[in-house]
């Protein structure tokens, strides 16, 4: 644990998809953290998954191999009503994999529900509740909003797994619960105001 805490990482998320895949650089040390990047591949102008599925592939492998990224986390467990959704989801999550394993880059897996939990507390929070949430912990301005929120999401990928290497919750900075959590980084208020300011505050009396 010790090692972990003082150990810089370069953290690369991933939200798979089939015809938008979102990515995130997340940079490391300690109790600091740094956006390097995050954005989405857009490949629905190529014609057939699997030429999709190729253009992923190669994007991700020159992303690790221009940013060098000291792990991949990636979201997993996808669940839909549609199984030809979930197919395809999975291959996409398998390419992304298969870039990281290529490049011999560690592989950390997370559920939709265990990100969320750990972004906002709440496990069924929507891609929007989870973005508002991200951009005050990580200071981002509204200008660095992206349209997409595959990408958020990927960076919330990216930063469960920052919190799942133990980085912020030392012993003495440690929290055992989200209403601490939310308290120690100032996220909420008595006077909630905003729809935003209002959500924290109803997610840190959960």
């Amino acid at each position: 644990m010790q090692d972990q805490l003082v150990k810089k990482h370069r953290i690369l998320g991933v939200d798979p998809g089939s015809l938008l895949m979102g990515y995130a650089i997340l940079d490391t040390e300690k109790q600091k953290t740094s956006v390097c990047l995050f954005d989405v591949l857009d490949v629905r102008k190529f014609d057939g998954q699997y030429a999709r599925l190729q253009r992923e592939f190669f994007f991700l492998q020159d992303l690790i191999d221009h940013y060098h990224p000291t792990c991949l986390a990636i979201e997993t467990q996808f669940v839909d009503k549609n199984p030809q959704t979930m197919i395809k989801i999975v291959h996409a999550q398998g390419v992304a994999i298969a870039a990281a394993l290529s490049r011999d880059i560690p592989i950390y897996e997370y559920s939709p529900m265990k990100i969320k939990m750990a972004i906002t507390g709440n496990g069924h929070s929507t891609k929007q509740q989870v973005a508002d949430m991200l951009q005050r912990f990580l200071h981002l301005p509204e200008s660095l909003m992206p349209k997409h929120l595959d990408a958020t999401d990927a960076l919330a990928i990216a930063y469960c797994h920052f919190l799942q290497l133990g980085l912020p919750l030392t012993a003495e900075h440690g929290a055992k619960d989200w209403t601490t959590f939310a308290k120690q980084r100032g996220l909420t208020s008595s006077a909630a105001t905003t729809p935003n300011q209002k959500l924290l505050a109803a997610l840190a009396k959960k």
